[in-house]
């Protein structure tokens, strides 16, 4: 994967509290076995209507909206388990998710497929609705380095939490293999020692 440091992107704002993982990526595409595809039915029932056609009104048929951060209500990812819902984020091209909360199963999915979820207060995250309300080119930058989260309009930025050993696979470009390998002299020293 590639490594994880700072990203300055353009937003899109989805400002609707209590999304849950079936509205993520309907149940009915669950049948694949792979991570491909997903990314096209992101928000599907929400994106189409019945025949097929894009619903105008939706934030990502908006094409004044676009970027690698998907700004979200509070409470993201509620619902099943499925880690399907993380890959359809991918998929479709984000590298951050940001909102005041998180569902656990759905968070540590999401950093599991290199999707970073960032938690910011509920003052914080209405300010950035509100920006980008006003002008679609505003930026965020999102420094995992300083865990940090900048609203590039307005100046204000507040810290995240992240677990340090995901932060560190992040940083490095790591999955859980990869992050092994990396320690292969220290697991080989602790072997011969013991």
């Amino acid at each position: 994967m590639d490594k994880f440091n700072t990203i300055t992107s353009k937003v899109v704002p989805l400002p609707i509290e209590n999304v849950d993982t079936d509205q993520i990526i309907p149940a009915r595409f669950l049948k694949a076995t792979t991570k491909e595809g997903f990314g096209d039915n992101l928000f599907r029932d929400w994106r189409f209507d019945s025949n097929g056609e894009p619903v105008k009104s939706f934030v990502l048929n908006n094409p004044a909206y676009s970027g690698e951060i998907l700004v979200a209500g509070k409470n993201f990812g509620s619902g099943s388990s499925r880690e399907h819902a993380a890959w359809a984020i991918a998929g479709y091209g984000f590298k951050v998710v940001v909102s005041s909360f998180f569902a656990d199963i759905f968070k540590n999915n999401a950093m599991n497929n290199f999707v970073l979820p960032v938690v910011v207060s509920d003052e914080f995250l209405a300010e950035i609705f509100e920006t980008v309300g006003k002008d679609p080119n505003v930026t965020l930058t999102v420094n995992l380095e300083t865990q940090t989260v900048t609203n590039d309009a307005t100046g204000k930025s507040e810290h995240f939490d992240i677990n340090p050993y995901k932060r560190e696979c992040f940083l490095n470009g790591f999955d859980d293999i990869d992050y092994l390998l990396s320690k292969k002299e220290l697991i080989e020293r602790f072997e011969r020692e013991r």
